[in-house]
């Protein structure tokens, strides 16, 4: 039996596109054969949806799967948040911990996104800082929802890979009694980037603060943070967008550390 877009389960699964039944459910759609192998690997994947073709064509990991649920292109289409879907779509358990669980863990490299709205900029940072080797990604504040399907698809799969949190936006003290540094960036910052760098502030566990684009760093984090820190500018770009300037934080500190 292949089920329509009008099949119960397919109407249920594809309700998860809205942030209030993400949360309602605890659950959430990862969309695309690489992201479904990471919900997989991570022990996340309730149920996989698939067109005939992509079930044969990813067999391994149909076999894998708790639940197999052949649809029609349509009721994939319908399940997509994508133009060019790739035949598979994932329901998921939400993989979020709570801020102290995931510190009690001891990371060395944590990243926190405050009050960050746009769902690219913060799954791009998520990637980022799985690449990085971060231990835990923090959603802080009034930040855009982790599992929001652009956000998980940004994250290429990273949002399996590493703690998720989602805070309050008063994290600074507590990322603090973990041991960890706080370094807040700003255009402003009285520290630069590459001075920490050779002065061999970055080899200690850090956490990074990012904020969002439009409006930077909330104050209250800022005044929380240990250092305020710039990205140095050698030409004639105004700034870095926050995915890129995340990019170059987050591995100047995996580079000081290892």
């Amino acid at each position: 039996m292949t089920f329509t877009p009008r099949t119960p389960r397919v109407v249920a699964a594809r309700r998860l596109q809205r942030r209030r039944d993400r949360d309602q459910t605890g659950r959430f759609l990862a969309e695309g054969p690489q992201a479904v192998r990471s919900a997989l690997s991570a022990g996340a994947v309730l149920e996989l949806f698939g067109t005939p073709a992509a079930l044969q064509r990813y067999a391994d990991l149909a076999a894998q799967s708790p639940a197999v649920s052949p649809v029609t292109d349509e009721a994939l289409a319908a399940l997509a948040e994508t133009v060019q879907p790739q035949g598979l779509v994932a329901v998921c358990e939400q993989v979020d911990v709570p801020l102290g669980d995931a510190l009690a863990k001891r990371p060395r490299l944590v990243a926190v996104v405050a009050e960050v709205r746009d769902p690219g900029n913060a799954g791009t940072v998520l990637r980022t800082a799985d690449a990085a080797g971060a231990g835990a990604v923090v959603f802080a504040g009034d930040a855009v929802d982790p599992y929001n399907g652009k956000c998980v698809r940004a994250s290429a799969g990273s949002v399996f890979h590493l703690d998720v949190i989602r805070s309050p936006l008063g994290v600074a003290e507590q990322l603090r009694e973990a041991g960890l540094q706080v370094l807040a960036t700003t255009g402003s910052g009285a520290d630069d980037l590459d001075s920490l760098l050779d002065d061999g502030v970055l080899g200690a566990p850090t956490a990074w603060l990012f904020g969002s684009e439009a409006h930077g760093l909330p104050e209250s984090l800022l005044a929380a943070a240990d250092r305020k820190v710039r990205v140095p500018i050698y030409g004639g770009a105004e700034s870095l967008n926050l995915a890129a300037a995340a990019a170059v934080c987050l591995y100047a500190s995996a580079r000081a550390q290892r």
